[in-house]
């Protein structure tokens, strides 16, 4: 408790305040500072690059361009999508990795990369790459989990379990800091919000949005504040992120191996 207050009293607390404010600027008005490659852009490049493996797998299959806009089931299950009858009888655990890489059309992934895009810098500036790709796995497992108890059967697929985990994260992290949070805590909010009536109109998987949002408001509320805290969990953090990095090349190699190995049609 006493490094907490000491924190909150501090000149790094002001530092942060600061940048927090440029950063709700940049989020506004859609920038995203240079400074080299970082997580969120990686996962928004293999997100794009899985996106158009799949439209050019449904290309070669004749489908013609309606991957694009429309892919079918059966293209989007052969894509990585969640299943999770193949998971549990056929041992294709690593569907639930590969399905937040898979997505339905252009303007899913369109809308899911943009918020990624505007969310993900904010939330990796203040965690940095081992505690964000923490976040992100870890949601899109507690996404699939909640979506195995709503719906099982249903093939389920795209980011916005991990989108929500990151949202649910923030809202929880940044009512922690007291006041001069509450502007990012609320500005999550409205993407929160903004996300799940897209998510109606187009029919998404609200199940999976709820599983990954209360993921991320758990790592939220349980994650130290105080840099006495971070420090000492930062061998854990370093050890989780390496284990999640392992499972999503693993995962996705998994998937790429399928498409040679497959015995049926697309």
């Amino acid at each position: 408790m006493a490094d907490t207050v000491h924190f909150f009293n501090s000149t790094q607390w002001r530092w942060r305040r600061l940048r927090w404010q440029r950063q709700l600027d940049d989020l506004l008005h859609g920038r995203m500072r240079s400074g080299g490659l970082n997580v969120t852009q990686l996962l928004i490049a293999t997100n794009i690059l899985f996106f158009l493996a799949m439209v050019v797998i449904g290309m070669a299959t004749g489908r013609g361009l309606s991957p694009v806009f429309n892919p079918d089931t059966e293209l989007l299950v052969h894509a990585g999508a969640q299943y999770w009858p193949l998971v549990i009888y056929h041992g294709e655990w690593w569907r639930c990795i590969t399905y937040a890489y898979t997505h339905g059309g252009i303007i899913h992934i369109g809308f899911n990369m943009l918020v990624l895009y505007q969310v993900g810098p904010l939330i990796e500036s203040e965690l940095g790459a081992a505690r964000y790709l923490v976040l992100y796995t870890l949601t899109a497992l507690t996404a699939t989990g909640l979506g195995y108890l709503w719906h099982p059967m249903v093939p389920v697929v795209g980011a916005s379990g991990s989108l929500f985990g990151l949202i649910g994260f923030a809202v929880a992290w940044y009512h922690r800091m007291g006041p001069s949070g509450h502007h990012i805590r609320n500005f999550m909010f409205r993407w929160a919000a903004f996300a799940f009536i897209f998510g109606l109109v187009v029919g998404a998987d609200n199940a999976g949005h709820l599983g990954g949002g209360l993921g991320g408001a758990l790592l939220g509320l349980v994650m130290p504040l105080g840099v006495r805290g971070r420090q000492a969990l930062a061998p854990l953090f370093n050890v989780l992120a390496l284990l999640c990095l392992a499972a999503t090349l693993g995962s996705l190699g998994l998937l790429v191996a399928s498409w040679f190995t497959a015995t049926g049609g697309v």
